[in-house]
């Protein structure tokens, strides 16, 4: 699935651009221009070298751990991947809209708390309580950024603390910890799974099938690219731009307490002390997978790759032993900024002639 884009051009009205777009997000020769081989090798590896890295580390480390190349270890790298690619499918959207949400993982502890003290009622409380809970967080932060015109890393910055301090109060400073009933269908949809692969996975892949969907085939998705591209060239065309930055930041939120509920139904309890620094994995992520951080272009496909780099790095760490786990942050680190260059560079290798 192949669905990065970049704002659709626009109208008369509107200031003209001196490049087009090639509809994968990067820039292209003016038009009567054919690319060159050069410029098509570097449209390609900009969108899908995520995946070609991805690809060969597994195949090398298959070679070099066999204890890497096991079914049961594939379940559960995807299963713990599972509840970031959540989260960062939410971050991508408001990254293309050229926005941030630093408030992603204290919604996501706040969400999985909220899901734990409300299962003790049924599944249907679980899910709705941190859904609601978090999506108004979400729905503070799009209407302080669009509407207040506020700076969207400060804005998010200060949900961040909030949600943390909520949830802090809410567990008498982690003190209670609430556990999900043992056998509860709440239990089973974090435990639960289906050929062998949990349902979070399932649910995981379903939600990128949607949100690659919704930014390929529907307006509300090339209104992101727009807005991404330029808010005043999306306000000149008419498009809602104040309304769709609400929206994305509803759903980001949305989705971060959708994963957190997923992660306590995982682990039968609202652990406090987890989603610290979740905002920065997914960040790294979604960057990773192609989606520029000035918004405008990106892909949900290569969030999903870049989220499996991250966790296959992890589980690598993992299986040699000798290290812990905070060499994860330097990879990741080093990742970052190679593929920031590496954008920098392919950019400017597509728009020249």
């Amino acid at each position: 699935m192949n669905e990065t884009t970049s704002a659709p051009a626009s109208p008369a009205q509107a200031p003209r651009k001196t490049s087009t777009s090639d509809g994968r997000g990067t820039p292209r020769p003016p038009s009567g221009a054919e690319p060159t081989v050069k410029q098509r090798l570097a449209g390609l590896l900009q969108r899908q070298g995520v995946l070609a890295v991805l690809l060969t580390v597994v195949i090398v480390a298959s070679f070099i751990y066999p204890t890497f190349a096991t079914l049961d270890n594939a379940r559960g790298v995807t299963v713990q991947a599972s509840f970031l690619a959540v989260v960062a499918l939410g971050m991508t959207m408001v990254i293309i809209t050229g926005g941030i949400d630093l408030s992603v993982g204290s919604v996501f502890a706040l969400g999985g708390v909220l899901a734990a003290w409300a299962s003790q009622w049924g599944l249907l409380p679980a899910l709705l309580v941190p859904l609601v809970a978090c999506a108004a967080i979400g729905l503070l932060n799009g209407f302080l950024i669009a509407r207040a015109g506020m700076a969207p890393f400060i804005v998010t910055l200060a949900t961040l603390l909030a949600a943390r301090g909520i949830l802090l109060a809410f567990t008498d400073e982690g003190a209670t910890t609430y556990l999900v009933p043992k056998g509860s269908a709440f239990a089973e949809l974090g435990q639960g799974s289906v050929w062998g692969f949990g349902y979070p996975i399932l649910i995981a892949l379903l939600l990128f099938g949607g949100g690659g969907l919704l930014l390929q085939r529907t307006s509300f998705g090339q209104t992101l690219f727009a807005v991404g591209g330029s808010s005043d060239a999306a306000t000149l065309m008419g498009l809602p731009v104040a309304r769709t930055k609400i929206l994305v930041y509803t759903l980001s939120g949305l989705l971060a307490g959708l994963a957190g509920a997923l992660n306590a139904a995982r682990l039968s309890s609202g652990v406090t002390i987890i989603g610290v620094g979740m905002e920065l994995d997914a960040i790294s992520a979604v960057v990773i997978g192609g989606t520029l951080l000035i918004g405008g272009a990106g892909s949900i496909s290569g969030t999903l790759w870049g989220v499996l780099l991250l966790a296959v790095i992890q589980n690598l760490i993992n299986q040699i032993g000798s290290l812990n786990s905070s060499y994860q942050s330097v990879v990741s680190g080093g990742f970052l900024i190679v593929v920031v260059v590496a954008q920098r560079y392919l950019a400017r290798s597509r728009r020249s002639t």
